[in-house]
């Protein structure tokens, strides 16, 4: 199978425990046994870089307390970073980049589950991504009360996985929406499914969208 010239970003979505890094995990190897793994990449958000892990500590952690618009602004600070020494020097090489979270994350957490101004937030993202968009997004899409619960079995939940039901109820309306009015490809699926029928679905998105 052959791919086009130039890199790929491809995200993968969704709420607390549906399955959205096994997914990518999965991805990962399909493509690589399509197109050799030398041109592939995985990452994540928040974490991608060395800043990012440092963000990522201090935004995820259980017993931090963390004002809304403080989190935006550190998703803010790590995303900035992740574009412009990681996503942005890799597309430019060739390479296709698996990234866990993206934009819309930030859409659905913190500007539909926490509240903020939807018009502050896109006006970030344009700073953050400088206009870089998914070519294709995944949203794994699970009722929230079975995505925590999944996500309790993990053991200890970070400080958004111990967040209200109410909460992540709104974050997946969140997701919703922006399915329902997203500016880029954006796939949902039933996370409700067994692990492999997703991967396949997956599979067959990625041949639709971006093999020729």
């Amino acid at each position: 199978m052959s791919k086009p010239p130039g890199g790929r970003l491809i995200v993968f979505e969704g709420g607390e425990g549906s399955g959205k890094t096994t997914q990518l995990n999965h991805a990962y190897r399909w493509l690589s046994s399509q197109l050799g793994s030398s041109s592939l990449v995985c990452t994540k958000e928040p974490g991608g870089t060395s800043l990012g892990q440092t963000l990522r500590q201090a935004v995820l952690s259980p017993d931090a307390f963390i004002c809304p618009e403080a989190e935006l602004l550190l998703y803010a600070a790590d995303r900035a970073q992740h574009v412009r020494t990681f996503l942005r020097p890799h597309l430019n090489q060739g390479y296709w980049i698996l990234c866990d979270r993206f934009i819309d994350s930030t859409i659905a957490y913190q500007g539909y589950g926490r509240g903020l101004d939807l018009n502050l937030i896109h006006q970030l993202n344009q700073i953050t991504t400088d206009g870089l968009m998914s070519h294709l997004t995944f949203w794994l899409d699970l009722d929230v009360e079975v995505g925590l619960e999944r996500a309790r079995l993990r053991g200890v939940g970070d400080r958004m996985e111990r967040d209200d039901l109410a909460f992540h109820q709104r974050v997946r309306k969140g997701f919703q929406l922006l399915y329902e009015h997203c500016p880029h490809p954006m796939v949902r699926i039933d996370a409700s499914l067994g692990e492999t029928q997703i991967a396949k679905q997956i599979q067959a998105s990625l041949k639709d969208h971006l093999f020729p």
